[in-house]
This record gives C-alpha cells, structure tokens and sequence, in this order.
C-alpha cells in the first residue's frame, strides 16, 4: 500500500473516530440543551426584519417606480453594463487572491512562532477598523502620483485590486484560523510516519477540513469587494467602463437625481452578492459532509 492510501486511510479513521465521539457529546449535550422559545424567535425576527428584510424590500420597491421596462434600462445601461463587468471581474481576482494568500496567512499564525506574532495578530483585524476612505487616502499616498516608493497605479484596475485587496484581507484568514487550531497534529505526525510529504499530508489530510473555512471566507470577500465604495474612490479613478466599480456608478446616478436608477443596480448587486454566497455555502456543507463521511 502507497504511502498516500495510507494517510487517506489514516485521515478517514481518525474523523471517524473524532465523529463518533462528536456525536456522543452532541447526544449528551441535547438532553441539557435549551430551546428556542417563541418570544426569543419573535424577537429575532423582528430585529432582523427592521435591520435587513425592511430596508431591502423598500430598496427592491424603489427599483420598479418606473415599471419593468425602467429597471431593464436602468441595468442594462452601457456604463451600468461597464461597472458590473469591472466589479465582478476585479472582485473575483481579489476572492482568489484572498483565498490563497489569506490561507498562507493563517497557517503561519496558527502554526509558526515568531517575534511580533501578537502584534500580527492583531494587524490582520485593522481593515475592519479603519475607515474605507482612510484606506483610499493612504493607498493613493503610496501608489498615487506622488508616489514615496515610484509606484503609480492610480486610476487602473490594479489600484482597485490592490485596495480591495486590503478591506477584505481579515475574512479568509479569520475563517481558517479556527480550524487549522482545531485540526489534529497526531494524525499529521502519523501521516509523516509512514513516509508521506508535507504535500501529500496537506492535500488529503488538512486541505479537505479547510475547504468549507475557504470558500466560506473566499466568498465573504467577494461578497464585500463588489459592494466597497469608499477604498477606492480616491484611488480607483472612477473612469466608466475602465476603472468605475459599480458603488460609484450608484453615487453617479443619485448625484444626476436618478434614485430608481440607483435602485435598480443596487438590486443587481444584492442578488449577485446573494447567489454567490448561497452557492459557497451550498458547497461548505457539501464539503464538511464529505469530510465527516470520509
């Protein structure tokens, strides 16, 4: 037997194992466990009906105050058509490089001592805290015309991904982390044991607990690129159909008094957000039962 079925067979034991005593704390903690009482769901409902569910649907009315045929303009304007080409694309670029670098990142947190680790640590959660257009101000400072380093980037579409980049650095890292400290290291040890590689134990050892975390991160940042506005007004450009994400065409049109125009991209933008992470979620659970079955 190669040395890669036998981690296989080592990785699925040992969830195996890891299962069946999940499920036997689970069945110990149901016969303690609290359950949902009506006002708490009442509650909850209501808050997040005055929070979330209002405000979109007035946003999704707002959008036809022209009837079908102005929300199917007011999309498929040229420039409206530009912007979404541009936020997908460029949002995509940034998932992926968030995906991979994010990954990289949580594994030297978690699985690295180094000086300044805390510190690291705790920089990782910085873009959440920063205002957006702070961020914009700094990243035209660097990359802009006046550039300290000889960088110039502004107004291109690699300004926009570098500063989508930075907003939505923390999801994949702070997604990842939990698990790579949840994961066994005896079974990695045992894996090693037999002969196997440090890629090898990756890819059918660790990688498959991680691909829920991943694409669950993957897809927070999209979701959150294709909706940023304020990191990269100063050093996107805003030139339509070459550097203007969708959130500055949306300014655009509410600036020439056009909200039901507005609106309707908004919508867009919503749906596209809500399907993408729909569908990452629908292979989260697919992947996590895969894992849980292996």
């Amino acid at each position: 037997m190669t040395a890669d079925a036998q981690v296989g067979k080592i990785g699925a034991g040992d969830t195996g194992r890891g299962d069946a005593g999940r499920s036997r704390t689970r069945r110990r903690r149901s016969r303690h466990a609290v359950g949902t009482s009506p006002l708490g769901l009442g509650i909850s409902m209501l808050w997040l009906s005055l929070i979330v569910l209002l405000p979109i649907a007035a946003l999704v009315v707002k959008s036809f105050d022209d009837g079908w045929s102005g929300f199917a303009s007011a999309i498929t304007a040229d420039n409206a058509l530009a912007s979404f080409r541009v936020t997908i694309g460029v949002s995509l670029v940034v998932a992926i490089i968030n995906v991979v670098m994010g990954t990289i990142v949580a594994w030297v947190l978690v699985r690295d001592d180094f000086p300044g680790k805390r510190f690291v640590n705790a920089l990782i959660d910085l873009p959440f805290a920063l205002p957006t257009i702070v961020a914009s101000l700094v990243l035209l400072s660097l990359y802009g015309p006046n550039s300290p380093i000889g960088v110039h980037v502004n107004a291109t579409r690699f300004a926009l991904v570098i500063a989508l980049t930075f907003v939505t650095l923390p999801f994949v890292v702070r997604q990842v982390q939990p698990v790579l400290i949840e994961l066994d290291k005896e079974v990695e040890e045992a894996a090693a044991s037999l002969g196997a590689s440090n890629l090898t134990t990756f890819r059918r050892i660790i990688l498959p607990s991680l691909v829920p975390a991943i694409l669950t991160g993957g897809g927070l940042a999209f979701a959150r690129a294709i909706g940023e506005f304020g990191s990269v007004v100063l050093i996107g450009g805003n030139i339509p159909g070459d550097t203007q994400v969708t959130s500055q065409y949306i300014q655009q049109q509410i600036e020439i008094d056009s909200p039901v125009s507005a609106a309707a991209v908004s919508v867009v933008l919503l749906v596209i957000a809500f399907v993408v992470l729909l569908i990452l979620r629908i292979f989260s659970q697919r992947a996590s039962r895969r894992e849980e079955l292996s």
